[in-house]
């Protein structure tokens, strides 16, 4: 439902806001331009919100005449429009005293103006033009036309455009697809492909000013706090990506001319930092399919994990994928390794005493030898996450070759380890202290607490609760971010914090002589706040592959950090040689360090109201070039 909200929102937002700006004047007028079946007049009719605004409709004739039927239909919207029976006139399909429906083609220039003059519409007046998710279907020298059109009619207008952005990053592109097999292929993306195009588009046509958010900043920066937190807890959630990818694809603009005061609705509310984006790209990583694991469906998953359990032999768990053509939470364990240079992908069955705690996403698996395995939290939904531990065991000589069934074990924790357990989208790193090893949960969200900042030190491998002292600046609540091993201590990278923001810090738990401290690691230029990415350390360096963040210019592919000095580097992933987008959030990626490169696998999620998008097979990225020159 967000991504409808969100709409709607900005719309209403808007419109309130010009209505708000012109009431002290005796008339003004909304033109909405595809219309469709939108009841934005009906709502502020019923909010006493329309003193001296007249409110006009256009869509397609057959359009504008089933909207007319509904309206006769129903008594409390013909009550409320108080029908003037002045339909029949031209285009008119309905006319009230403060609202006229119109049927006719936008595309049609000549015919529109006519239509509007016959049905009263004003030039003099001020004027708010409306157009959601609709010049993009039309011609772009269609769409322009329409735009400088109002421009030079119109002394005093605002228009309001929503639409969408960024056709060729990997969302994007699945985005497009979806509308091509609708045949309402989206013809403004390939000239006005981003905010600033678009904003060049208007200031070009004919107004004066203009201002445009897309719908990450306009959620941030536009809606008081109280209601961005009233919406972030309306239900159960945990589609985190989908929600800011489909945000960072769709922007609300606003242009005017001619208006005093100036109509500016897109003024933050509060001034948020902003990140900037990448300062540019050090160089690019070549993508590479693996040739013999394609067509292996059980492969094509997100929200699961991938470990190395020993040299060569990986084990993926868990996560939301395909199965025998279905959608479903995925039961069977999968088991790739490699021989001769290639990788073999087997799908391994396993006994689990209740169904449900083989069925989980977004745990963590932490390989504690090359026998033994533990998985760590997870959920089934985002209202049951109750699911524990599990023991993995399997065989010394264990391979794809000869996959035996893995011994699974429901671990018995003691109660002071128990709240570990409970979480999901947080992270279990193995690490030392004074000499013993501990697995170090941190993080995550739970089915009570949207984000935790907690951590606890269980003592492997009978996994006791200990108690260690900490100190430093204590890192801020987060889920979804990255944790690895480095030096017998803990490095967390990114995340997204108490806010639904974002997070770009980078901090190292190190041990001192009588405890652990917290410390904040500096990177320069500042690292792009993101999360659900997935990261390694090789050599003194951070890893952090793919994830999420809210420029939309790029996505992210491979950040190096250099441990030792800061030095902060993005590199672009080049997938020319891919047939099909590659999505890296919700993925998992095992570092191998004698190749030097990168196993990605599974990744994607639902794209919104596009369909889902799974990555089909792994994908291989070379890193040798990039951790030799940096």
């Amino acid at each position: 439902y967000r991504g409808y909200y969100i709409r709607a929102r900005a719309v209403d937002h808007c419109v309130q806001d010009f209505l708000l700006k012109t009431q002290s004047l005796p008339r003004t007028q909304i033109l909405s331009l595809g219309a469709g079946f939108d009841s934005l007049y009906f709502r502020l009719k019923d909010m006493g919100l329309l003193h001296g605004t007249v409110v006009y409709e256009v869509d397609f004739p057959n359009v504008a005449c089933q909207k007319a039927t509904l309206i006769k239909r129903m008594k409390e919207l013909s009550a409320l429009v108080g029908d003037t029976g002045g339909e029949g006139l031209g285009a008119i399909t309905f006319s009230g005293e403060d609202y006229k429906l119109l049927g006719v083609d936008l595309s049609e220039l000549s015919e529109l103006e006519r239509a509007l003059e016959e049905a009263g519409l004003n030039n003099e007046v001020p004027t708010l033009f409306i157009s959601e998710v609709v010049l993009t279907y039309m011609e772009n020298t269609r769409s322009d036309a329409l735009i400088q059109w109002a421009a030079e009619h119109f002394p005093q207008a605002c228009f309001l455009l929503y639409e969408q952005v960024h056709p060729e990053d990997p969302f994007g592109r699945v985005m497009q697809q979806h509308f091509s097999q609708l045949n309402s292929a989206l013809h403004s993306l390939a000239q006005y492909p981003d905010c600033e195009a678009q904003q060049r588009r208007f200031l070009g046509k004919g107004w004066t000013e203009c201002s445009v958010m897309d719908m990450n900043e306009f959620f941030t920066c536009c809606i008081p706090e109280d209601e961005q937190q009233r919406v972030q807890t309306l239900e159960p959630f945990d589609e985190y990506e989908e929600w800011h990818l489909k945000c960072s694809h769709y922007f609300v603009l606003a242009a005017s001319k001619g208006m005093e005061p100036s109509w500016t609705p897109l003024l933050p509310r509060v001034t948020v930092p902003r990140h900037a984006g990448p300062v540019g790209m050090a160089g690019s990583v070549p993508a590479a399919v693996c040739a013999r694991l394609s067509g292996i469906p059980g492969l094509r998953r997100y929200g699961h994990r991938s470990v190395l359990i020993k040299p060569n032999v990986i084990l993926t768990t868990g996560g939301f994928g395909e199965e025998n053509g279905q959608h479903c939470r995925m039961r069977n364990f999968h088991v790739l390794s490699k021989h001769a240079g290639y990788w073999k992908a087997v799908c391994v069955t396993q006994n689990i005493p209740d169904r449900r705690w083989g069925e989980r996403l977004y745990h963590t698996v932490s390989c504690l030898s090359d026998t033994l395995a533990l998985v760590v939290g997870g959920r089934t939904s985002p209202s049951s996450a109750g699911l524990g531990m599990l023991w993995l065991r399997f065989p010394k000589t264990y391979n794809a070759s000869d996959p035996d069934d893995i011994a699974v074990e429901l671990v018995s924790l003691q109660p002071a380890a128990e709240a570990a357990a409970l979480r999901w989208r947080h992270s279990t790193t193995e690490m030392t202290f004074k000499g013993e090893q501990y697995l170090f949960v941190y993080g995550g969200r739970s089915a009570l607490e949207p984000v935790l900042g907690d951590w606890y030190f269980l003592h492997a491998p009978e996994l006791s609760c200990a108690a260690i002292a900490v100190e430093g600046p204590i890192p801020e609540s987060r889920h979804s971010h990255s944790a690895c091993s480095w030096e017998g201590g803990v490095l967390i990278a990114g995340g997204l914090g108490a806010a639904e923001q974002p997070l770009g810090s980078v901090f190292l738990l190190r041990e001192l002589e009588h405890g652990l401290q917290w410390q904040t690691i500096e990177t320069h230029p500042p690292l792009v706040p993101r999360y659900s990415h997935t990261a390694h350390v090789h050599e003194g360096k951070l890893l952090l592959v793919g994830g999420v963040w809210f420029h939309a210019s790029s996505v992210p592919g491979i950040t190096v950090i250099d441990l030792m000095t800061g030095l902060c580097l993005d590199y672009v992933i080049n997938v020319e040689h891919l047939e099909w987008p590659l999505m890296l959030h919700n993925h998992s990626s095992v570092f191998l360090p004698n190749e030097e490169e990168l196993l990605v696998i599974g990744g994607g999620g639902n794209c919104f109201s596009f369909g889902t998008h799974l990555n089909p097979e792994p994908v291989t990225l070379s890193l040798s070039s990039i951790l030799i020159s940096h």
